[in-house]
């Protein structure tokens, strides 16, 4: 504990936005498991304050030691004043890990807009006090949409980003990536033509998963928008059958092939970060976080089946437009330069995300 605590002292909290959400819950536990105090700022708009209560047990938290470790503002970020507050009543922030967004890839093509001013307008008023207040340090949570519809796999970072972008939540990542690059290198100009600022970003592919005690994991609102919560709601009887959107693909078993990665090793890529950009000097780094490994629908459900006990129903239907095949990482340079690669295998996800389920078969809610 004295180091832990020594460290915590020694370099400021780090600020989470977004962080009651389901991979920042995750990632802050791995930040105090490894002596680090946060700051979470949340709107709880698609997230729960459960799951910060949670973490605070699993790390064995008393109500003094949360006050101090793991601080909680109710502010959405495009609230400027009240983001101000949060920057005004803090000690000097260490660094931020900016999560926050609205992330349903379907909805954002029905309101785009909303998508937009939101994602946009919070990462301009975030990085206008980060500069303000001299915390110069950032880790962009991005994805893999930013890729579009790569012909060539694996992906590395040197594939193109930017074009076959089908919806608009992909693009706010790719415009907020830019929006990064272009704000780093306004600092670089002038006589010095230097910085302290450090950009990290974060391309994830498919994070699945839970905690493995079971305790916190992804709660979606209504209807997941995505694969494996879906699957685990259908192995608790929450919903009658998965619907396989297209069973004809140039892929070995017809579906389409994806790279999924244990939300847990997610996490700690963004430790692995957090402490790369302390130790480099200033500058914009981007990083791919996968397993490199391609994985279809029904291998996941097949994954599924076996960590719940019973088959996974499904029933193909039509392929959705704007799927692609096959997408998967090339996450070399995060091993040669962060020092971190997946290491939980597709059982080990699959096991996780049941013990979530069942445990906790309405979410938070439950």
């Amino acid at each position: 504990m004295a180091t832990t605590t020594a460290k915590a002292a020694a370099i400021g909290p780090i600020l989470i936005t977004g962080g009651a959400g389901y991979i920042g819950s995750h990632t802050i536990v791995c930040l105090l498991e490894q002596g680090y105090n946060v700051v979470v700022v949340d709107n709880l708009i698609n997230s729960s304050l459960a799951a910060l209560d949670r973490v605070a047990e699993l790390v064995n938290l008393d109500d003094a030691a949360r006050k101090e470790r793991l601080v909680f503002h109710n502010v959405d970020i495009c609230d400027r004043n009240a983001l101000k507050k949060v920057f005004e009543t803090s000690p000097t922030f260490h660094a931020c890990i900016h999560f926050a967004g609205l992330k349903a890839v379907g909805e954002s093509t029905k309101i785009p807009l909303k998508y937009y001013h939101n994602n946009l307008t919070g990462t301009f008023f975030l990085l206008e006090l980060m500069d303000e207040f001299g915390c110069h340090s950032i880790v962009f949570s991005s994805s893999a949409t930013v890729y579009g519809a790569a012909d060539k796999m694996p992906i590395t970072e040197e594939t193109t980003v930017g074009t076959g972008i089908t919806n608009a939540y992909g693009r706010t990542k790719y415009m907020i990536e830019e929006i990064l690059r272009d704000f780093y290198n306004s600092k670089t100009l002038g006589e010095s033509g230097t910085t302290d600022w450090s950009v990290v970003i974060l391309r994830y592919f498919n994070p699945i998963g839970a905690h493995p005690s079971g305790k916190i994991g992804e709660d979606p609102d209504g209807i997941p928008n995505n694969l494996m919560p879906y699957v685990a709601q259908v192995a608790a009887g929450r919903r009658e059958f998965l619907t396989v959107f297209g069973d004809d693909y140039p892929t070995p078993d017809g579906t389409g092939v994806r790279d999924y990665l244990h939300v847990m090793d997610l996490a700690e890529g963004h430790i692995a970060a957090i402490e790369y950009a302390g130790k480099k000097e200033a500058g914009t780094y981007t990083f791919n976080l996968g397993t490199g490994n391609g994985c279809s629908v029904f291998d996941m459900t097949k994954a599924m089946g076996k960590a719940c006990g019973h088959e996974i129903k499904c029933k193909v239907g039509a392929r959705r437009p704007g799927d692609i095949a096959t997408c998967y990482a090339d996450a070399t340079l995060a091993k040669t330069k962060l020092g971190w690669e997946a290491k939980l295998t597709l059982d080990e996800m699959c096991r996780d995300l049941w013990s979530w389920q069942s445990q906790n078969p309405n979410g938070y809610a439950s």
